[in-house]
């Protein structure tokens, strides 16, 4: 056999042997899941806690907080990154309870106190069934999505198929896919990874307001990849930049907090547009040169 096949063969098996261990390994490469005791008791300080267990019709028990205020303005469910567990998320809850809304967050499943085989299908059917459980208690005009990294694939797809107050993404990716592209461009992703989730294709379904946020200095999903997404559907949606924001930093900036208060407490405003200079063009005549 002569040496140039030799080499194309040893090659191809590589490249068979690494395709394989991606499709099998891709959900230890992707979740860093916290497991909790059945025991653990969460605590808050300053905050009112309840705690909730949902079982689904496969068998799986999902785990979830919610953070109480008085008389809410209504609910956010807070879909989380990829990393740990809502004990740790739970801190977060206080920058929506001080607006007047109740925080509903849960572990997806294999994190905290959730069991279950995790897929993209029963993930997605999993949050439906607390969307509608939610729905039981709040009107739908008073439920807001909030997605952040991994999160935000899921509260795209949740906002696509219900009719939310509007949707929050912190921190999204255009499709998993895509931002796995990044790292392995050789590789033929769209046929292996088993959790593409494709935003960009849910929020073309979406019809409630739709929010971004997105810190410039992110080095694990790029501002170009929000930038991106906000032309999906521009007429709903809004892009706030957070300068110098990276992927898991910017509830340390003042900017974050005073767009996301006014983005939970904004109303639509309804505009005349024949009363604005959107028909108006700039002139586009050149002066001729004089010889």
């Amino acid at each position: 056999m002569p040496l140039w096949l030799q080499i194309i063969l040893i090659v191809f098996a590589v490249y068979i042997v690494i395709s394989i261990a991606l499709y099998y390994l891709q959900d230890y490469l992707l979740f860093k899941p916290e497991k909790l005791p059945e025991d653990f008791q969460f605590y808050y300080e300053n905050q009112i806690t309840q705690e909730y267990n949902l079982t689904t019709r496969d068998g799986a028990v999902l785990n979830g907080l919610r953070f109480r205020v008085k008389q809410p303005k209504g609910v956010v469910l807070y879909l989380k990154g990829n990393s740990k567990s809502i004990k740790g998320w739970g801190k977060f809850a206080v920058d929506f309870t001080r607006h007047g809304y109740d925080v509903f967050m849960l572990d997806y499943r294999g994190f905290g106190k959730s069991t279950g085989r995790r897929s993209q299908k029963a993930i997605k059917r999993d949050l439906q069934e607390v969307y509608n459980k939610i729905k039981e208690r709040t009107s739908e005009d008073n439920i807001i999505l909030y997605g952040r990294s991994l999160g935000s694939g899921f509260a795209a797809k949740l906002a696509s198929i219900n009719n939310p107050k509007m949707l929050i993404l912190d921190a999204p990716y255009y499709s998993l896919t895509k931002v796995t592209a990044r790292y392995m461009p050789f590789m033929p992703l769209s046929v292996l990874i088993k959790y593409p989730l494709p935003t960009n294709k849910w929020l073309k379904y979406v019809q409630c307001p739709i929010h971004i946020i997105h810190g410039t200095h992110d080095k694990l999903i790029p501002y170009k990849t929000s930038v991106k997404l906000s032309q999906v559907k521009p007429k709903l949606t809004r892009l706030h930049t957070v300068i110098g924001g990276g992927h898991k930093d910017l509830n340390n900036f003042e900017s974050y907090h005073k767009m996301l208060g006014e983005i939970i407490n904004s109303k639509p405003l309804e505009i005349d547009f024949s009363t604005t200079s959107i028909h108006v063009k700039h002139s586009a005549k050149k002066s001729k040169a004089k010889g």
